[in-house]
């Protein structure tokens, strides 16, 4: 990997531990502006690496979630204590855990379902053009400063990323490498409920958190923060 081609990566705290954080398509590390914080205040070194085509890290003519998860695994350390990716974040960390190797690994609301199809990307898609009114509508309950960091995110977001979607039939994960929790929104449009019986079949502990959309840390940070008990 080039100097351009490194990932931006976002950090908070000094402590002996590590939590790798990764943020969702749209997204970048400004979406852990509660999260990384909290997270220091209890003795981690946070890191919150952004994905090419988000934040500061740079754009490249293609994308693909191959090439996001080997960026990932060269940016952050082996073996941190922590792994934790939302949405797209949830895919890239988990086709990266492997080598990754943390000690836990949590997925939020994880895009490992098949109903990402042409018409969601387009939905997302359509988010680029958002206006802050656009946002205050679609999130009203979200703290001021949620609503501007997924602004912020926005203007520097490619949305060419998208094309890393394109083709896409779905993830199944398989049993985790490492101890392991799915957090899902209430209800999941990407794991529904058939599909977290098979997670937990497989050896994944599966956590609802109710009352929460698809962004949970952003819907109920106090829930999302309960539902990580005995994972930070």
């Amino acid at each position: 990997m080039t100097a351009a081609e490194r990932l931006r990566v976002r950090e908070w705290g000094d402590g002996a531990r590590v939590a790798v954080l990764v943020h969702g398509i749209t997204s970048d590390s400004g979406t852990w502006w509660r999260l990384g914080p909290a997270l220091a205040g209890r003795g981690y070194r946070v890191l919150a690496p952004e994905l090419t085509g988000h934040g500061l890290s740079p754009h490249t003519d293609t994308y693909t979630l191959d090439a996001w998860s080997d960026a990932l695994t060269a940016a952050v350390p082996a073996e941190p204590d922590l792994l934790l990716g939302h949405s797209l974040g949830g895919l890239v960390a988990a086709l990266a855990v492997g080598r990754i190797r943390p000690a836990r690994a949590v997925y939020e609301d994880p895009a490992w379902s098949p109903s990402i199809d042409a018409g969601v990307l387009r939905g997302i898609h359509a988010e680029k053009s958002w206006t802050p009114d656009d946002l205050r509508a679609a999130y009203p309950a979200w703290p001021v400063e949620a609503q501007q960091a997924k602004y912020d995110a926005l203007q520097r977001w490619d949305t060419t990323a998208l094309r890393a979607f394109e083709g896409f039939r779905g993830y199944e994960p398989g049993a985790p490498d490492v101890p392991s929790l799915v957090l899902t929104a209430d209800p999941s449009d990407l794991i529904p409920p058939a599909r977290t019986a098979a997670l937990a079949a497989d050896g994944y502990e599966v956590r609802v958190v109710p009352g929460t959309g698809h962004i949970i840390h952003n819907d109920d940070f106090d829930a999302f923060l309960k539902a990580l008990g005995g994972w930070i």
